[in-house]
C-alpha cells in the first residue's frame, strides 16, 4: 500500500530528484525549489510541496549529492579508511590528512579547535528520540531498519572500535549524538566509555588527523545508535599501517572487548596475512571489517580476506517501511588469492563453491547494513568539522554489524560462521551490482553474493 501511495504523491520527473526513506524520524528538510511549468504549461509541483506531501505520511526525503572518502588511498602495507562524507552536508576545515602515515602536528595541550566554517544549529534539546537534526537516518531509524528497537540488551557486551591516529574531541561530540537521541550517555567517569593508545594506555595519544576523526566520530555514533546499552573502548593506533592497527586489534581485545570493528582495510600480500593475520584470529571475540568502497576488486582487501574475520558489505537502504535494500554499487566484494590457511576457504563456506564459481579460496562479503552515503546516516564530529555530517560507507556497516553481534550476546561462540547457519535470519538482498565479474561475486542473488553476503540483519537471531 505504500508503494501505492509514492506513486500516487510522486510524478515520474520528481521522483529521480530524491532518495526515499522511510523513517520512523520526523525526517529532514528538503531543498525548496519553485513550481517549474511542465511541457504542456501546467504547474507541476515543486520538490518541497512533494516533500511535504510524503512526511505526512512519514515519509524522509533526503537529496542525493557528491560525496568523497575522507581518507586518502594510501601505500602497500597501509590501510585507509571506509567513510564516505558528503559534500554538500556541514563544513570541514583543510586537509591535514597524513602522507603514507607520516605523524601530524599534535595540538598543543589544552588548545582550543579552530572554529568551524559554518556551524551546523543543534537543537538546545531533544523533542523526541526520532528527532533528526540533520538529513541522515537517525538511529530510530536504523533500529527500525534492521528490527533492533525493541533489543535491550549489551550492557554486559563492549564494543572494541580500532581507528588510526587521534580524535581529541571523540568523546565529546559522542555526547552530543547521545543526547539529541535521548540515548543513555556513555562516560569515561561512568566507565562506559574508555579510550586507550595502542600500547593500553589512557593518554598519550598519537597525532590527531581529521579525516580519521570522522571515521571516529562515526564509528561511535553507530555503536550508540545499534547498542545503546553497550560500552564503547576506542583504541587508537599510532598510525595506519597495519602493524599499529593490529596492535591496537591486540589491545582491544586484551582490554576487554566481546566485539571489535574495523572500518578500513588495504591490499592483501602474503607478508601481511602470515605478519598480522593472528591479530584478527581471538578465541571468544567476534571481529568485523569494512569491505571497502571500491566496488569488486582482483586484489582482495585485508583484513576481510581473512577466514576468522566477518567481512561486512554496504547496500543502499531506499526505504524502511517496507524496506526497501539493494547492493550499493561501490560495496567491497573479492576473493583472496592467497595459498594460506587463514585465507582458505573455510568450511562454511563450501556450500558456495557453485555461486563463486573462480573463487577457490576465501571469499567475501558475509553480511551487510547500509553503506550507500545517499541513503547515509547523521553522525556529529567538531574536529576541524562543522558537527553534525552525512555520512556513507562500509564505515557505517562494520559498526552496525559488531553492534548488532554485541546486542544478540553470543559474541563468545559467535563469529564468521554464525550467520551462514542462521541465514533464514537475515534480509536476503537480491538486487544490484558493484562490478562485473563473475554473477556471484558482483550481482546481488537470492542468497550469497559477494557485495551483501547472506544479507542485511532482521533482528538479532543470525548473530
Amino acid at each position: 500500500m505504500r508503494h501505492q501511495l509514492l506513486e500516487q504523491l510522486l510524478a515520474p520527473a520528481a521522483l529521480s530528484a530524491f532518495v526515499l526513506m522511510a523513517a520512523c524520524s520526523s525526517g529532514g528538510n528538503g531543498t525548496a525549489f519553485p513550481s517549474q511549468p511542465n511541457a504542456a504549461g501546467a504547474q507541476t509541483q515543486a520538490p518541497a510541496q512533494i516533500a511535504a506531501k510524503i512526511r505526512s505520511h512519514k515519509f524522509t526525503v533526503v537529496r542525493e549529492g557528491p560525496a568523497a572518502r575522507v581518507c586518502p588511498d594510501v601505500p602497500a602495507g597501509f590501510a585507509h579508511c571506509h567513510a564516505w562524507r558528503r559534500l554538500d552536508v556541514g563544513q570541514v576545515g583543510p586537509d591535514v590528512r597524513p602522507e603514507h602515515g607520516q605523524p601530524l602536528r599534535k595540538p598543543s595541550p589544552g588548545a582550543s579547535q579552530p572554529p568551524p566554517t559554518t556551524p551546523a544549529p543543534l537543537p538546545s534539546a531533544p523533542a523526541s528520540s526520532c528527532t533528526n537534526p540533520g538529513s541522515g537516518y537517525t538511529p530510530c531509524d536504523l533500529q527500525a531498519a534492521y528490527n533492533v528497537a525493541n533489543s535491550v540488551g549489551g550492557s554486559r557486551q563492549t564494543v572494541g572500535i580500532v581507528d588510526a591516529y587521534d580524535d581529541p574531541n571523540a568523546e565529546s561530540d559522542l555526547a552530543v549524538y547521545r543526547s539529541q537521541f535521548a540515548l543513555p550517555a556513555c562516560t569515561t567517569s561512568s566507565g562506559c566509555f574508555r579510550k586507550l593508545n595502542q600500547s593500553s594506555v589512557k593518554g598519550n595519544y598519537p597525532n590527531a588527523n581529521a579525516g580519521w576523526a570522522q571515521e571516529i566520530s562515526l564509528d561511535l555514533d553507530m555503536v550508540s545508535a545499534i547498542c545503546p546499552n553497550c560500552k564503547i573502548l576506542l583504541v587508537e593506533a599510532n598510525s595506519s599501517s597495519f602493524g599499529d592497527l593490529a596492535a591496537a586489534v591486540n589491545t582491544a581485545v586484551s582490554s576487554g572487548a566481546t566485539v571489535v570493528s574495523n572500518s578500513y582495510s588495504g591490499g592483501e600480500s602474503q607478508s601481511t596475512v602470515t605478519s598480522f593475520g593472528p591479530a584478527y584470529s581471538h578465541a571468544g571475540v567476534t571481529i568485523t571489517a569494512s569491505a571497502g568502497d571500491n566496488g569488486y576488486s582482483s586484489t582482495a582487501q585485508f583484513p576481510d580476506d581473512l577466514n576468522t574475520v566477518v567481512s561486512v558489505g554496504g547496500t543502499t537502504l531506499s526505504s524502511i517501511d517496507p524496506r526497501v535494500e539493494s547492493a550499493w554499487n561501490n560495496a567491497g566484494s573479492g576473493c583472496s588469492s592467497l595459498a594460506s590457511a587463514s585465507t582458505s576457504r573455510p568450511n562454511w563456506q563450501t556450500a558456495l563453491a557453485n555461486v563463486t564459481g573462480v573463487c577457490p579460496r576465501r571469499a567475501y562479503t558475509d553480511v551487510s547494513a547500509v553503506g550507500d552515503p545517499n541513503t547515509g546516516v547523521d553522525a556529529y564530529d567538531s574536529y576541524q568539522s562543522s558537527g553534525w555530517l552525512l555520512f556513507g560507507g562500509t564505515s557505517v556497516s562494520s559498526p552496525i554489524i559488531a553492534s548488532i553481534f554485541a546486542l544478540a550476546g553470543n559474541a563468545a561462540s559467535a563469529g564468521p560462521a554464525y550467520p551462514y547457519a542462521h541465514s533464514v535470519s537475515l534480509n536476503d538482498i537480491t538486487s544490484g551490482s558493484n562490478g562485473h565479474c563473475h554473477s556471484g561475486l558482483c550481482n546481488a542473488t537470492d542468497g550469497w553474493d559477494g557485495p551483501t553476503g547472506l544479507g542485511s540483519p532482521n533482528g538479532t537471531s543470525a548473530f
